[in-house]
């Protein structure tokens, strides 16, 4: 039961948002037991973020949420993917992106709690 949360300042067309969909979707299954059949997202462009105190480039941040535990290799090939995904798509510099990462045990879904 992954979640991916993309905030990114720029303006994204709906064929550069589900190119981003598509990929995330791919590569949730770098986490042991993860796949896009359980994964949820949320894609917000335009967003008004400031790094370095001035919001001149273009910049990100991208949750990602796992209920149960994230190896660090993991972590790692997510991380370089991601800014890769985001860089190759967005424009948006590997510098200007964060990656932030929580594990979780209190999830609920369909009416009760796992």
């Amino acid at each position: 039961m992954p979640f991916i949360n993309s905030r990114v300042s720029v303006s994204m067309t709906d064929a550069q948002r589900e190119t981003l969909k598509a990929k995330l979707g791919q590569i949730i299954s770098l986490i042991p037991g993860k796949s896009e059949n359980w994964l949820m997202m949320e894609i917000a462009d335009q967003c008004d973020m400031y790094f370095q105190g001035n919001k001149s480039q273009p910049t990100a941040f991208i949750e990602v949420k796992s209920f149960g535990k994230i190896p660090e290799h993991s972590r790692d090939e997510l991380t370089r993917t991601i800014c890769d995904i985001y860089e190759g798509e967005l424009k948006i510099p590997q510098n200007r992106i964060y990656v932030k990462y929580e594990e979780g045990s209190m999830w609920g879904w369909n009416g009760s709690n796992l």
